[in-house]
């Protein structure tokens, strides 16, 4: 007869069973076949080549996935350093101005209930240069100077862009620190209290150590989320001007179904998942050095 320490593995197993292998097929099997056609020269229809590592030496040697990779390292940098400190201070504010709620309610959680594409397509008529609101916000204050084309200009397409994607996912993360400050125990803020522990060091003292296995969760939700971003791009810019918005992702998609070269955009596909799984990896052994 089994123990009980073995009947309840064997119910764990049992109950992980169905949702492994859905994500085997639906996710590890994809991603194989994927790195596989990156061994092929192929146009999508008749006979692939087997061309070996060629895709994968011409995706290292390729100016513009470089160049696209940029790209998606400043939207990383955005996120980290724009929805996490817009997120973590809004959720300290949000324990105790009540008054507040309605407001955030309303200006960061909207995006959550909208798809990316209407969000992008309202931010394509914010910056749009001749009806935009943005440009007559700035012609009504008498700063016409700083009136630009956006999205047109490749200098700064790519920080514009920036904007709506750090506050289209700023939502989850307040929700994720607010559940975290939450579970701090009402006794140490009641202790730092009566010590006169002033908030701006208690807040590195005693809130950050305390939330930092969810700040970083966070952290790496910002960059796995940032290296696969397509949607806000390809709605707003589709990549231009010249490539100055292209992601990795939008080069992928342009280079399998745009061109038809399906080996080459696997290949793309996946240096993206080796590339994040790279930065994912390198984020958790700084962040475990640097543990407050």
């Amino acid at each position: 007869m089994l123990s009980f320490g073995a009947r309840t593995r064997g119910f764990v197993v049992a109950a992980l069973l169905p949702a492994t292998l859905l994500y085997l097929v639906f996710v590890i099997v994809p991603l194989l076949w994927s790195a596989y056609y990156g061994f092929y020269d192929w146009k999508g229809m008749g006979a692939a080549k087997y061309i070996g590592f060629d895709n994968y030496l011409e995706v290292f040697k390729d100016p513009l996935f470089w160049r696209a990779f940029k790209n998606n390292m400043i939207i990383v940098a955005a996120s980290i350093l724009g929805q996490v400190p817009i997120a973590l201070g809004l959720a300290l504010v949000l324990r105790k101005a009540t008054w507040f709620r309605r407001f955030v309610r309303t200006a960061v959680f909207m995006p959550m209930v909208l798809s990316s594409v209407v969000v992008g397509m309202i931010w394509g008529y914010v910056y749009h240069p001749q009806i935009g609101i943005l440009n007559s916000l700035l012609e009504t204050l008498g700063l016409n100077s700083w009136e630009r084309e956006w999205l047109s200009d490749p200098s700064i397409a790519m920080y514009s862009l920036s904007v709506p994607i750090i506050w289209n996912y700023i939502g989850p993360f307040l929700i994720m620190f607010i559940a975290a400050l939450q579970n701090i125990p009402e006794e140490i803020n009641e202790a730092a209290k009566m010590d006169g522990v002033r908030p701006f060091r208690k807040l590195f003292t005693i809130t950050f150590p305390m939330i930092w296995d969810t700040f970083k969760v966070i952290i790496v939700l910002c960059i796995s989320g940032s290296l696969k971003e397509f949607d806000f791009i390809y709605v707003m810019t589709g990549g231009g001007p010249a490539h100055s918005t292209e992601l990795m992702a939008t080069y992928m998609y342009n280079n399998t179904f745009s061109v038809y070269r399906f080996g080459y955009g696997s290949a793309v596909s996946t240096m993206i998942i080796v590339l994040s799984l790279a930065l994912v990896l390198v984020s958790q052994i700084l962040m475990k050095k640097k543990n407050p």
